[in-house]
């Protein structure tokens, strides 16, 4: 019985530990985020009329690359934003606020992982390592040190980083100039906006406990819902730049955005501003899984 002991506590210990470590790195965002890279890389080898299954090397360093620095920059946010996560419902568990683990230990993990995954974009090309730390300083510096804290931008700004995971994948396979790779980073960079305005209205008084000047937290719900209906709106355009994508892609694409349009416009008539915030996040996360993965499909021979 005490063998038996013995060895289920190291796993417990191992399973705890692993579970603070996908927490650090936000492992969720991670994913998200592969999702819209690999896509990006896809389209290159599409457009250039590479090959796939010859290019498994760059498939491979261009995602571990990509993965390592957003996990690394994640960490980096917990590390920096330990002293409010605290007042927040959703970031109150974080092990960076439970003392699972140490703020240290966290801030030399982050710095690793992005030392190790630019090293891994580096395998591909400069310019998918450079704009891999682009993201990086934006993120960290410019949003979590920064704007995230002064200023209702903070949206706008972080979004700039959360676009560039799509160009980085682009630029791994081809780094001269092509339109395509500024359209995954436009819509990026359109759909965060609306996407994270909605998770503030959620979060609303959590945000505002924490003194984080989110919009909702400012200038309240009509303002915030007037801005996502702007944001949405400047989408509407967009896939038609891709119109070598095909009449399939073009459908489901702007489908997605008037289903989006929609939803934001009845916002202005629902009493429950909450539900409909909830709503809109999830509708959000739905559209980007489905237009990208949608990018994928029609391009596929």
């Amino acid at each position: 019985m005490a063998d038996v002991v013995e060895d289920v506590k190291p796993t417990k210990i191992q399973t705890g530990v692993l579970k603070d470590v996908l927490a650090v790195v936000k492992i969720g965002i991670v994913n998200s985020n592969l999702i819209t890279t690999f896509t990006g890389l896809w389209l290159a080898l599409h457009f250039t009329g590479k090959g796939f299954l010859s290019n498994l090397h760059i498939v491979f360093f261009v995602l571990i690359g990509s993965a390592l620095v957003i996990a690394g920059s994640c960490a980096l946010n917990n590390f920096i934003d330990r002293d409010i996560d605290h007042l927040m419902e959703r970031t109150k568990n974080r092990p960076t606020v439970s003392g699972s683990m140490e703020p240290k230990r966290v801030l030399w993990f982050g710095v690793f992982l992005i030392a190790i995954g630019t090293l891994s974009l580096l395998m591909t090309t400069v310019t998918a390592a450079v704009i891999g730390l682009i993201g990086v300083v934006t993120y960290v510096f410019l949003y979590t040190m920064w704007s995230k804290r002064s200023n209702t931008f903070n949206t706008v700004i972080g979004s700039i980083s959360g676009a560039v995971p799509p160009v980085i994948g682009w630029t791994a396979v081809d780094d001269s100039f092509h339109i395509v790779p500024v359209i995954l980073f436009l819509l990026m960079f359109l759909w965060q906006p609306p996407h994270f305005l909605a998770l503030a209205m959620k979060r609303c008084e959590e945000y505002r406990a924490a003194g984080i000047p989110m919009l909702p937290v400012v200038h309240g719900f009509a303002m915030t819902k007037r801005q996502i209906i702007i944001w949405i709106v400047a989408l509407l355009p967009l896939p038609f730049y891709l119109f070598s994508l095909g009449v399939p892609f073009l459908v489901i694409a702007t489908l997605l955005n008037v289903g989006w349009l929609a939803l934001g416009l009845a916002g202005f008539k629902m009493k429950d501003d909450m539900k409909w915030a909830k709503w809109m996040f999830i509708y959000s996360l739905n559209y980007l899984t489905i237009l990208f993965v949608t990018m994928v499909i029609v391009t596929i021979d």
